[in-house]
């Protein structure tokens, strides 16, 4: 029998407590570290000192809390560890709804850092960055690695880095050295992470990171400069975007091992990795790195989705371009959950079979939304609901609608939570959500200066022709060409029911007229 306080923080009855909070009543998505397994504590609490998991107690009121502990009534609530996104770039907040239809192809002539870069200023970055960073809590994401490829020039990256220190959410700002950035060099931009690397944060709460993704691409002497400031500075996080298969970009972790950095002490996390091969798995599992899963991104854009979920042991989810689609882990878990059943049991049915068992469980999406996560960034204080962790945790109201009548708090979480169904949003220990809204003072200020700033984005972004995708990829003559996926319509008639982009009235070209110049070009 579960003994009524299952753990308690070593020497804590004893402790100066400067804060507590006692989460009452609540149904405990925690993790058992013994079994290496979610366990669940129903009608339980769970205390928080200062930053960290204090206690988890099997009842709803136990003795010895702390008399001016702020005690929050969770019955009917389920308790969760916060949500980790390990692949996501903010600071494309204001460009939300501009790329619905876009593949990564027309992505990289559009949206991502070298196209979009032009039209943004420091404070663009700034409020697109913050706004980003609290739709994310909102949403119950507690901590996010940023793959910040906004080295635009020195503003512009340190009002990044501003923005997420102003957010209170818990963020691996990982600086994208870019080679090509027209007006800010290499040597600069290492000049100044190592700037920033002196620096210390709030509470802790951002960590300065690094991304790379050069590898194969970049000028030599730029490589070489990153590969010295990873063996000498040790970066905690290192991100890159790795495609492979039909790709041809090669950032594998194969070619970073060549370069000896793969086995240091720096966690290494690729960003989609859908081509990989089972060597390349095999490199990972014996390093300890990870892939970044982005469910969602992975599917709008066409990445593919070859190989990717036969390495759920060295995976995590991220959200990616989420100017295309949701900003929540829930959704990425879920799509990602049902992805890779359907795949599964679609070899089953291939043979000519009825599937027996469902191959992958609630459980396991769930973990990939959490502790694997902190696994990616090998912060095993996070991502897990035990004692001593970090209290990054969010609290769903079992009582909404959609929720109303469950029984599994995984499946629960899962298969019918949203963003809608949570209540508080604690990271560090303190309420950045509570009772359902943010806790940012400034949040109303904050709105009318993104809105703002997304208004002059997108006006100048309309001014642009979209591109024409002809020929091969990027020049790569003999190895990549475009190619054109069968049209599905939904109305009768050549090309009706695909539609527009409704961007706005800035947006001078007419519905018939981009309807029928889309379908041509593609």
């Amino acid at each position: 029998m579960r003994s009524t306080i299952l753990a308690a923080l070593v020497g804590y009855m004893g402790a100066a407590l400067s804060s507590s909070v006692l989460l009452s009543g609540g149904t405990i998505i925690a993790f058992d570290e013994t079994s290496n397994s979610l366990d669940v504590i129903r009608d339980g609490s769970l205390l928080i000192t200062d930053d960290q998991i204090a206690g988890l107690y099997s009842e709803a009121n136990p003795k010895g809390i702390p008399a001016d502990a702020d005690i929050v009534d969770c019955t009917n609530k389920i308790i969760t560890p916060g949500f980790i996104d390990t692949h996501r770039h903010g600071w494309q907040t204001a460009l939300k709804t501009m790329g619905s239809n876009s593949t990564l192809a027309e992505y990289f002539l559009t949206f991502s850092s070298p196209a979009a870069g032009p039209l943004y200023n420091a404070e663009d970055v700034y409020a697109g960055q913050l706004a980003g960073l609290l739709e994310a809590v909102n949403a119950g994401v507690t901590t996010t690695l940023d793959h910040a490829h906004l080295m635009w020039s020195t503003d512009t990256a340190e009002a990044g880095l501003e923005a997420s220190i102003e957010s209170g959410a818990r963020v691996f700002w990982a600086t994208a050295i870019d080679s090509t950035s027209p007006k800010y060099s290499v040597p600069d931009q290492i000049r100044d992470w190592k700037k920033w690397n002196k620096r210390s944060f709030p509470n802790g709460l951002v960590t300065l990171s690094l991304a790379y993704d050069g590898w194969d691409i970049g000028m030599p002497e730029h490589t070489q400069a990153v590969v010295k400031l990873i063996k000498d500075a040790q970066p905690p996080v290192l991100t890159i975007h790795w495609l492979g298969g039909v790709w041809p970009i090669n950032s594998s972790p194969s070619l970073l091992h060549s370069f000896g950095v793969l086995n240091g002490s720096t966690a290494i996390v690729f960003s989609h990795g859908p081509g990989l091969t089972s060597a390349e798995a095999q490199l990972l599992r014996s390093t300890n790195q990870f892939i970044s899963i982005t469910p969602e991104s992975e599917m709008h854009y066409g990445h593919g989705h070859t190989y990717s979920h036969l390495v759920h042991d060295q995976a995590a989810l991220g959200v990616d371009t989420h100017l295309t689609f949701s900003t929540d882990i829930l959704t990425q878990a879920r799509l990602w959950l049902q992805r890779t059943r359907s795949r599964l049991f679609d070899e089953v049915m291939n043979r000519w079979d009825i599937p027996a068992r469902n191959p992958m469980s609630v459980n396991q999406a769930f973990l990939l939304a959490t502790r694997q996560g902190a696994l990616a960034l090998r912060r095993p204080d996070l991502g897990v609901i035990k004692v001593g962790a970090k209290a990054d945790l969010v609290v769903f109201d079992g009582r909404t609608p959609g929720m109303l009548g469950w029984v599994d708090p995984v499946a629960a979480v899962i298969l019918h939570a949203n963003v809608g169904d949570i209540e508080h949003v604690l990271v560090n220990g303190k309420f950045l959500k509570r009772d359902g809204k943010l806790t940012y003072e400034k949040y109303g200020e904050l709105v009318d200066r993104f809105l703002a700033s997304a208004e002059k984005i997108r006006g100048d972004f309309l001014a642009r022709p979209l591109p024409v995708l002809t020929g091969s990829f990027f020049g790569a003559e003999g190895r990549a060409f475009y190619g054109n996926a069968k049209d599905v319509d939904v109305v009768r008639g050549e090309g009706t029911g695909y539609g527009p982009l409704f961007r706005g009235p800035g947006d001078k070209t007419s519905a018939k007229t981009a309807s029928k110049a889309k379908h041509d070009e593609l």
